[in-house]
């Protein structure tokens, strides 16, 4: 019990290797979080000494109560902009009150994920597809990107209206772009290209703060008319309860929720992919608390809204961490810098952390994920099309887009169900059950063989009976019905209802419903709801062989001969009949 409470008290216990390599770790991580949180803070609409508030505390709760020891939480991008996207319409960036809504927001979104957890509802998150969530990161990067355009030309950004008229205005006002902010915004995404290019194992990010921050000092970059970070109050963050209202709840209460969502979607996909190779165990709703605590906590130490970083995780494998003592040292460091540091980044111009933001996030953008998922399932690829697309248009608000990509795939989904795959079966010379139609076998017209690929329950349950009542239409002599329902896996009290009254139904007109296949959960149910007495237990068999060698010993046309009936298998063919459920 003690280590599900506390489960770093379940970590390996530590060796001189290991302690080494989470040392190693753990400031190779704090030399790019640093300068990276201070740009998603810029992102997020907050000061840039906020980010290192979010990359403190938060970095070190998510490790202790997390599931994976590389997964590095703090400052990401696209949870940035959600931030800033929610407030931006409820007050100014940077002012006081955008700050106190900020936090509040991450209070929030802790509480969200903590309860989720706490619950074991971390399969939530399964209600956003893989396909809308491609869909929004590819848009989000793309917003991402164009929304530093103003920092890195030294040109102010119209964000009153569409985000898009905003940046094409900009575009625009290119002319007037400031020389020396540009100047450093192309340095600083040379330098980081140049890295990781020719130099991988140096950090463009900290080569690219550690030298034209003095540049920027040396030039005078501030009295030439440069942005800059500006002063940095020394010491750590204070220490406070957020302030909640039911108004500020009511109104971010949509926004903590999709935050909450995606940002736990983004921290279980990194932490999984890096169990792939590390072979540890992930546990999803561990990783929830780990998350919910590490927003929860950073919300009384000032912090914005955080998650897990994809980059800064790469880095903390590639470098060997072997627990989540790597992000305790990591948010440690960070501590140190707030105490002592914070005075050398002064003059650290904002073109800089511009260009840090975008070339982070030039990496989420991937096509070739939009095309796979649309050659997968069309409807998928119309999902992620239109998510990509709304969230787009929706920009700033891009919760927007992503809410009505989740609905549409639901819908979608729906859909889908709400009409499976019915096929009229017949027997194929490889001796299985397939698709009369599609391979043109002739069918029996005294038997009627049905397969449903689908759960049979309240919105597809008039589409079943339809298909079944249209097949024996098909079959005018039919004196059995036999539906193979291999592939239902679940019935619900509509889909129970529908099967007793095409039992009746079929009876009356001189047909008999046989089923063959059922899931053993399935035929408990139609024991407990008296079905299977209205059906008949002759009449319900384990596979389609039994049900159809029953069938031919019940048929009563004369001079009906089973050697001669398209269903009956060829005798080289019995060992393949036994399942059909796989087949066309």
């Amino acid at each position: 019990m003690l280590k599900r409470l506390l489960p770093f008290l379940a970590w390996p216990r530590p060796t001189a290797d290991t302690l080494k390599a989470d040392l190693l770790a753990g400031v190779t991580v704090a030399l790019v979080l640093v300068p990276q949180s201070m740009a998603y803070a810029t992102l997020a609409g907050m000061p840039p000494y906020y980010g290192l508030y979010a990359a403190f505390l938060p970095v070190i709760v998510a490790a202790l109560w997390g599931s994976s020891p590389q997964l590095a939480t703090g400052p990401v991008a696209v949870v940035a902009l959600l931030t800033a996207a929610a407030l931006a319409p409820l007050a100014e960036a940077g002012s006081g009150e955008f700050i106190t809504l900020a936090i509040a927001l991450a209070f929030m979104v802790g509480v969200i994920q903590l309860l989720l957890g706490a619950f074991r509802l971390g399969t939530l998150v399964n209600f956003i597809s893989h396909p809308v969530i491609i869909g929004f990161t590819n848009a989000a990067a793309i917003v991402i990107v164009l929304s530093q355009l103003g920092s890195l030309l030294g040109l102010s950004m119209d964000r009153s209206g569409s985000f898009l008229l905003g940046v094409l205005d900009l575009l625009q006002r290119v002319p007037q772009a400031h020389g020396p902010t540009v100047l450093m915004g192309l340095a600083a995404i040379a330098m980081m290209v140049g890295c990781k290019r020719w130099l991988p194992r140096i950090p463009g990010v900290l080569l690219a703060v550690a030298v034209l921050t003095p540049v920027s000092l040396w030039l005078d970059f501030e009295g030439m008319g440069g942005a800059v970070v500006g002063g940095i109050p020394e010491g750590l963050p204070t220490l406070g309860i957020p302030e909640l209202g039911v108004t500020t709840v009511t109104t971010l209460m949509t926004t903590a929720l999709v935050i909450a969502l995606v940002a736990f979607m983004e921290a279980i996909s990194i932490a999984k992919a890096i169990a792939t190779r590390t072979r540890d165990r992930i546990d999803p709703n561990q990783e929830l608390i780990g998350q919910g605590l590490g927003n929860l906590v950073g919300s009384f130490s000032s912090a914005f809204p955080v998650s897990g970083s994809f980059s800064r995780s790469a880095v903390n494998y590639n470098a060997g961490a072997r627990t989540g003592l790597s992000s305790v040292i990591t948010g440690l460091l960070v501590a140190l810098t707030l105490l002592f540091l914070t005075p050398l980044l002064y003059h650290l111009p904002l073109a800089v952390l511009a260009a840090i933001i975008m070339m982070a996030v030039l990496g989420l953008v991937n096509v070739k994920a939009v095309r796979h998922a649309w050659q997968a399932k069309r409807d998928d690829g119309i999902a992620a099309v239109v998510t990509f697309s709304a969230t787009l248009i929706f920009a700033p608000h891009l919760d927007y887009g992503i809410l009505l990509g989740a609905g549409l795939a639901i819908v979608l989904y729906l859909l889908r169900t709400m009409k499976p795959r019915v096929v009229l079966l017949a027997r194929h010379p490889d001796g299985t059950l397939r698709d009369a139609e599609y391979f043109d076998l002739p069918r029996s017209p005294y038997i009627a063989a049905v397969r449903f690929d689908g759960d049979l329950y309240f919105a597809n349950v008039g589409y079943f009976e339809d298909a079944i009542l249209d097949a024996r239409a098909r079959h005018p002599e039919a004196r059995f019905v036999l539906v193979v329902a291999n592939g239902i896996n679940q019935i619900d009290a509509s889909g129970e209802e529908t099967l007793h009254k095409l039992a009746e139904n079929l009876h009356a007109s001189g047909s008999t419903l046989v089923l063959a296949g059922l899931k053993l959960p399935l035929q408990e149910l139609l024991e407990r709801t008296g079905l299977k007495e209205v059906i008949g237990d002759e009449n319900i068999y384990r596979n389609e062989r039994h049900a159809l060698a029953a069938i031919y010993q019940r048929m009563d046309v004369p001079g009906f001969d089973p050697a001669r009936c398209p269903l009956n298998p060829e005798p080289a063919g019995e060992a393949g009949i036994a399942d059909s459920a796989a087949e066309r």
